[in-house]
Protein backbone atom coordinates (compact mmCIF):
# COMPACT_ATOMS: atom_id res chain seq x y z
CA UNK A 1 0.00 0.00 0.00
CA UNK A 2 1.67 3.21 -0.71
CA UNK A 3 2.19 5.78 1.77
CA UNK A 4 0.82 9.09 1.50
CA UNK A 5 1.44 12.65 3.17
CA UNK A 6 0.11 15.77 3.52
CA UNK A 7 1.01 18.28 0.92
CA UNK A 8 0.07 21.24 3.22
CA UNK A 9 2.75 19.80 5.88
CA UNK A 10 5.14 18.83 3.43
CA UNK A 11 5.00 22.06 1.43
CA UNK A 12 5.55 23.86 5.51
CA UNK A 13 8.39 21.51 5.93
CA UNK A 14 10.25 22.30 2.67
CA UNK A 15 9.57 26.19 2.84
CA UNK A 16 12.01 26.18 6.04
CA UNK A 17 14.72 26.09 3.66
CA UNK A 18 15.29 29.80 3.05
CA UNK A 19 16.64 28.69 -0.90
CA UNK A 20 12.86 26.65 -0.98
CA UNK A 21 11.07 29.77 0.55
CA UNK A 22 13.02 31.74 -2.23
CA UNK A 23 11.84 29.99 -5.07
CA UNK A 24 8.89 29.45 -3.82
CA UNK A 25 8.07 32.64 -3.95
CA UNK A 26 9.69 33.97 -6.88
CA UNK A 27 7.54 30.90 -8.69
CA UNK A 28 4.05 32.47 -6.90
CA UNK A 29 5.22 36.44 -8.43
CA UNK A 30 5.78 34.90 -11.75
CA UNK A 31 2.61 33.49 -11.88
CA UNK A 32 1.35 37.42 -11.55
CA UNK A 33 -2.05 36.87 -8.94
CA UNK A 34 -1.73 38.79 -6.23
CA UNK A 35 -4.17 36.03 -4.38
CA UNK A 36 -1.10 33.61 -5.01
CA UNK A 37 1.55 35.31 -3.71
CA UNK A 38 -0.18 36.29 -0.59
CA UNK A 39 -1.18 32.54 0.01
CA UNK A 40 2.86 32.19 -1.05
CA UNK A 41 3.84 34.25 1.68
CA UNK A 42 1.41 32.97 4.45
CA UNK A 43 2.89 29.60 3.70
CA UNK A 44 6.06 30.71 4.29
CA UNK A 45 5.29 32.45 7.48
CA UNK A 46 3.97 29.74 8.72
CA UNK A 47 7.13 27.75 8.03
CA UNK A 48 8.96 29.95 10.10
CA UNK A 49 6.59 29.63 13.12
CA UNK A 50 3.66 31.10 12.36
CA UNK A 51 1.68 34.75 12.11
CA UNK A 52 3.00 35.69 15.57
CA UNK A 53 6.35 34.80 15.55
CA UNK A 54 7.00 36.36 12.28
CA UNK A 55 5.01 39.47 13.08
CA UNK A 56 7.71 39.54 16.06
CA UNK A 57 10.81 39.26 14.05
CA UNK A 58 9.30 41.55 11.47
CA UNK A 59 8.28 44.49 14.10
CA UNK A 60 4.54 44.07 12.86
CA UNK A 61 1.26 44.22 14.31
CA UNK A 62 0.07 40.22 14.39
CA UNK A 63 -3.17 41.47 13.09
CA UNK A 64 -2.48 43.57 11.10
CA UNK A 65 -0.51 41.13 9.02
CA UNK A 66 -3.20 38.42 9.09
CA UNK A 67 -5.12 41.26 7.23
CA UNK A 68 -2.02 41.81 4.91
CA UNK A 69 -1.57 38.45 4.07
CA UNK A 70 -5.67 37.66 3.55
CA UNK A 71 -6.89 36.74 0.08
CA UNK A 72 -7.93 40.81 -0.06
CA UNK A 73 -4.30 41.89 1.29
CA UNK A 74 -2.73 44.44 -0.32
CA UNK A 75 0.77 45.03 1.46
CA UNK A 76 2.65 48.15 1.19
CA UNK A 77 5.88 47.67 0.13
CA UNK A 78 7.46 48.51 3.52
CA UNK A 79 5.39 45.79 5.39
CA UNK A 80 6.54 43.33 2.63
CA UNK A 81 10.50 44.20 3.12
CA UNK A 82 10.01 44.01 7.17
CA UNK A 83 7.96 40.37 6.33
CA UNK A 84 10.50 39.25 3.85
CA UNK A 85 13.11 40.76 6.58
CA UNK A 86 11.45 38.82 8.97
CA UNK A 87 11.86 35.79 7.27
CA UNK A 88 14.92 35.66 6.39
CA UNK A 89 14.37 36.33 2.71
CA UNK A 90 14.66 39.89 1.17
CA UNK A 91 13.18 40.93 -2.79
CA UNK A 92 15.48 41.32 -5.49
CA UNK A 93 14.86 42.90 -8.91
CA UNK A 94 16.04 41.14 -12.14
CA UNK A 95 15.71 42.04 -16.04
CA UNK A 96 12.72 40.36 -17.85
CA UNK A 97 15.11 39.56 -20.92
CA UNK A 98 18.71 39.99 -21.49
CA UNK A 99 20.38 42.84 -22.82
CA UNK A 100 21.35 43.16 -26.38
Amino acid sequence: MAHTTDYQKDLIEALKDPAEAAAYLNAALEEGDREAFLLALRNVAEANGGMAAVADKAHLNRESLYRTLSRRGNPEIRTLFNLLHGVGLRLNITPERASA
